[in-house]
């Protein structure tokens, strides 16, 4: 969740029972939000911007949740960086989806499934 208070810093809310590299692609998501996306207004005290997850945000097909998704990638896992670590594995690795992804996910502390669809997307694995 992203809390962005007028003239003030803004504000990521993580869930902290989610595993550590969860939160982390979920700071970078919101990131995202911030630096992309305008938010939306809610009344607390004070007007101030928020984007919750809700139904639509796991279903990829909002386009901001989409668009974030990729900045997290990106951040994450350059796709420069992701392409020369794939083939610093030895070629046994390389050559097994599952291991590869495993791999590189440890290496770039992300999850596997983030890997995974971090790979799909750079074209490297199907």
């Amino acid at each position: 969740m992203l809390l962005r208070r007028d003239g003030q810093s803004p504000v990521i809310g993580v869930n902290d029972s989610q595993p550590p590299l969860r939160q982390r692609f979920t700071i970078a998501h919101e990131l995202g939000h911030l630096l992309l996306h305008p938010g939306r207004e809610v009344i607390l005290d004070r007007p101030v911007r928020i984007n919750l997850r809700d139904g639509l945000s796991s279903t990829a097909t909002d386009r901001e949740e989409i668009e974030a998704n990729a900045f997290a990638a990106s951040l994450l896992m350059p796709a420069d960086m992701v392409r020369e670590q794939l083939m610093l594995l030895p070629v046994a690795i390389r050559q097994d989806p599952d291991r590869c992804t495993t791999a590189l996910a440890e290496r770039f502390e992300v999850s596997a499934s983030a890997m995974g669809f971090r790979l799909i997307n750079l074209g490297l694995v199907s």
